[in-house]
């Protein structure tokens, strides 16, 4: 009787622990397969070869793995460049919604127009775009609503500083041109800041449109006259032209304050704007955020917390400048 009640014991035992055994299977098998992969897309402005680009997405890459996420694991991220092509980003726009990804990542005004005009259910955030409010890209910064939220690139106040920093650089300067685009929002909101505060510097304006195909002669004709200086705004076609209008200022001697830092190291005087590669870093952050759950329409958009200040001093020797040491102790950058 003993042996018998001990065989039913060890039955009894054998069936616990097949039973068991067999509900941790699906565990298992769960616990081996890989992540989901969340799929982003990436429609940015600028050519590849463009050298703020490949910063620019490094930065990108690397937020995103501080948050957890990393290409090949958990991620795939499917770039496509527009090399300032209007074209060319408005079929890109098409494609990447085509491809169902999990959300966008878009740098300026016109890649974002391009890909509204294509959805308002993929998640987008955005970086470097002026005014997204003015331009319709967004209801308010507060609440953004919609499929879209991101980072703007600087607010209007900042444009005035432009001019501000090219009179204390050339103290004597008594007239600037203004290289815009006023065929979009943020290009006449810049060059009304500009305005505002020329008065009080004593400075004369002439707007340039930097769209028009005669920018070359405009710039020639206001190098004419003495004591100028040259403004540049932040537009997608001024940093496709950005070599352009450096070279311009340059042929013509007149100094000049810019959008970006890109502007200052392809031989500008000075740029003053925000950080383009930091803007990509935060952006990581709110694409974090979307991915597990949140909506853009309740994320706010966010104005730069950083701006860059950078000198050329190579330009200013070529200038005949003497940068006043107390502008020389603000930069951020001085390139010699």
């Amino acid at each position: 009787m003993f042996e018998h009640y001990a065989v039913r014991m060890k039955r009894r035992e054998f069936i616990t622990l097949l039973g068991g055994a067999a509900a941790a299977w699906p565990l298992a098998a769960r616990a081996q397969q890989p992540e989901r992969i969340r799929r982003i897309g990436a429609l940015l402005y600028p050519a590849a070869d463009d050298p703020t680009a490949e910063a620019s997405i490094a930065a990108f890459r690397q937020g995103l793995q501080r948050l957890g996420w990393s290409e090949g694991r958990n991620i795939s991220i499917d770039l496509r460049w527009g090399g300032g092509d209007l074209e060319r980003v408005r079929r890109y726009a098409a494609e990447l919604v085509a491809s169902a990804p999990d959300l966008i990542l878009v740098s300026s005004g016109s890649a974002l127009a391009a890909l509204q005009n294509v959805t308002r259910t993929v998640p987008i955030v955005f970086v470097s775009v002026t005014d997204p409010v003015g331009a319709g890209y967004v209801a308010s910064l507060s609440r953004p609503g919609g499929n879209t939220t991101g980072f703007t690139l600087f607010e209007y106040g900042t444009s005035g500083k432009w001019l501000e920093l090219l009179k204390e650089s050339v103290p004597g300067l008594t007239r600037a041109a203004v290289v815009r685009d006023p065929s979009i929002t943020s290009g006449i909101g810049q060059f009304g800041a500009i305005q505002a505060v020329a008065p009080s510097l004593r400075v004369e304006l002439t707007p340039i449109d930097v769209r028009d195909g005669e920018i070359e002669q405009a710039i020639a004709a206001f190098a004419r006259g003495s004591n100028g200086g040259l403004i540049v705004t932040a537009s997608p076609t001024a940093v496709r032209r950005r070599e352009l209008i450096v070279a311009l200022a340059t042929k013509h001697r007149l100094p000049s304050v810019l959008p970006g830092s890109a502007f200052a190291a392809s031989g500008g005087l000075i740029s003053y704007g925000a950080d383009d590669i930091e803007q990509h870093r935060q952006a990581a952050g709110y694409v974090d955020r979307i991915l597990r759950g949140e909506k853009p329409a309740e994320l706010p958009v966010q104005a730069p917390t950083k701006y860059e200040l950078v000198i050329n001093l190579k330009t200013a020797r070529a200038l005949g400048l003497e940068v006043p040491p107390t502008l020389l102790a603000r930069a951020d950058e001085v390139i010699e």
